[in-house]
């Protein structure tokens, strides 16, 4: 893809001495929805990880409009307009939810902007207004991952995946949260998907890539792709 925004070369990732992602590539169009799908254990968050500077990769490289970004810190990536909504809308509980929030904010660069961020994410959650005072960890799993979402929507990113976001939800908490990812990129946010769910994920996505075992076994455009064979490469059948 001449035109990706972010290109993930032949990532090699280990634990110790065990290989999570073998050989993984996939490219992401500027302003596209793109889903990572596979089954617990299959490499996806950790090929997360290494794009957003919290695991090192041993092989393989990371590119955001060219610029080779391999090995950057975290806060640096950020800067650059990458954010993430990590697995399980982890918040910090004991912190209210205006401070969740404006934690997002913590690079220079985003505190410049924080004032108009978050009250972008309000309108976004009318909610987190309306509990702005209260403590992130009395909320409900959707709530707290509204807050997640809103906390990674505070650097101004350019990039946005997030992680597993339907998990332990109820079904109409999971369809408006993905109407507001919807919304998201229809404002020029570009959407990275890491998802265990094949039919919703094919319904949202411009283009799927499927992994097994740390290894990507399919992609292509979702309008392309079937249910039926990306189940099969999701079970490695």
């Amino acid at each position: 893809m001449n035109n990706a925004l972010l290109k993930v070369e032949e990532i090699d990732a280990f634990y110790g001495d065990f290989q999570a992602v073998q050989q993984a590539s996939f490219a992401v169009g500027d302003k596209e929805i793109v889903s990572v799908i596979g089954t617990n254990g299959a490499g996806k968050t950790t090929l997360m990880k290494v794009i957003g500077g919290t695991l090192a990769a041993r092989g393989g490289k990371v590119r955001f409009e060219d610029t080779d970004i391999t090995g950057w810190p975290p806060h640096k990536i950020v800067d650059l307009g990458i954010s993430q909504v990590p697995e399980g809308g982890k918040v910090f509980g004991r912190m209210s939810v205006k401070d969740n929030l404006i934690m997002g904010s913590y690079t220079a660069k985003a505190r410049r902007g924080a004032r108009a961020a978050l009250e972008r994410v309000y309108e976004l959650f009318p909610m987190l207004k309306e509990k702005a005072d209260q403590d992130a960890g009395s909320l409900s799993g959707g709530q707290r991952q509204m807050v997640a979402i809103g906390r990674a929507l505070m650097s101004n990113p350019r990039l946005v995946f997030f992680d597993e976001i339907s998990l332990g939800l109820a079904p109409t908490v999971i369809k408006d949260i993905y109407a507001r990812i919807k919304q998201l990129n229809r404002e020029g946010i570009t959407i990275i998907l890491v998802e265990q769910d094949v039919k919703r994920s094919l319904r949202t996505c411009e283009t799927a890539y499927v992994m097994l075992k740390g290894k990507v076994v399919l992609s292509g455009k979702s309008t392309d792709l079937t249910e039926e064979s990306v189940s099969r490469a999701y079970f490695g059948m």
